[in-house]
């Protein structure tokens, strides 16, 4: 039995789990705004794409700004708990190298999820034109930033709060450099990126 549906994507700390249906959906807009753009992104499209009949995707979000709302919620989440991870496994790391390597690990299946990356960046470009999703991405950035911040503070690194943000503004460049990759070099190009970006962004003021 479906949800009730609903106009708004749940707020992220209050969410709950959601359906294999609401699911299905968001997942087929993923791959929806990766094919068309968000401007393919309609009802109908989600409901062809996932192979459901037609109005299956209103009845969850009736309008598509509650779609994007949704999908923006879907999308934020996700990468933000594989950020949430990434943090757990880091702790336990000795040494730069190390971390460098689980960051990798990450970043190359994130460009194997093209589907994910773009519709993040679509989305993002349509924030700056949309209050509401811009304060849904910048409620979620602003948590990406807590938790690298979190990340240089427990390992000793001396920075301010505008090293972490840059931090995140370089792997966010990182990432779309390495969409344009082809896909025999991606991991060369992200080894030395993070490299090179943990040389110079986590080394103490003044080296």
């Amino acid at each position: 039995m479906p949800h009730a549906p609903t106009d708004a994507a749940p707020d992220a700390a209050t969410a709950t789990p959601l359906s294999p249906r609401r699911r299905t959906l968001l997942d087929a807009a993923l791959h929806v705004i990766a094919d068309e753009g968000l401007k393919g992104l309609t009802h109908r499209a989600v409901d062809r794409r996932a192979g459901l009949p037609e109005g299956s995707c209103s009845a969850y979000w009736r309008t598509r700004n509650a779609l994007q709302a949704a999908l923006t919620e879907y999308v934020a989440g996700a990468l933000l708990t594989d950020v949430d991870e990434l943090t757990a496994r880091i702790t336990q790391c000795d040494g730069d190298a190390r971390k460098v390597e689980e960051t990798l690990a990450l970043f190359l299946r994130w460009l194997d999820q093209r589907e994910l990356l773009v519709a993040r960046l679509e989305l993002t470009m349509a924030a700056t034109r949309d209050e509401e999703l811009r304060l849904l991405l910048v409620d979620h950035r602003s948590r990406l930033v807590d938790i690298v911040d979190g990340i240089m503070t427990a390992a000793g690194k001396e920075h301010g709060g505008a090293r972490a943000e840059a931090l995140v503004a370089s792997y966010d460049g990182i990432l779309l450099a390495g969409l344009l990759q082809p896909a025999e070099g991606r991991r060369d190009f992200l080894i030395r990126s993070l490299e090179l970006l943990s040389a110079s962004l986590t080394a103490p003021d003044g080296e």
